[in-house]
């Protein structure tokens, strides 16, 4: 699956896009000034989008690329 791939169906499943996981993320304490805390793991962010969410595994992988900046909305 394709990156915007992922994203489609988080937004479908959740009502999410990028900016709004980005602010879900701020909240949650997992970001600082929009980029991901060096701390946080990406097992932190899996389960949290699998409690909160339902999301799988490679959907959660997705929003934590978006998150520590690997991936953004306009990747393929």
């Amino acid at each position: 699956m394709s990156f915007q791939g992922y994203l489609k169906t988080i937004k479908e499943k959740t009502g999410l896009g990028p900016e709004q996981l980005k602010s879900k993320a701020d909240e949650k304490g997992f970001t600082e000034a929009g980029k991901l805390k060096a701390t946080v793991k990406a097992s932190e962010i899996v389960n949290w989008l699998k409690e909160e969410y339902n999301l799988g595994h490679g959907h959660s992988m997705a929003v934590y690329a978006l998150l520590k900046g690997i991936k953004d909305e306009n990747s393929k």
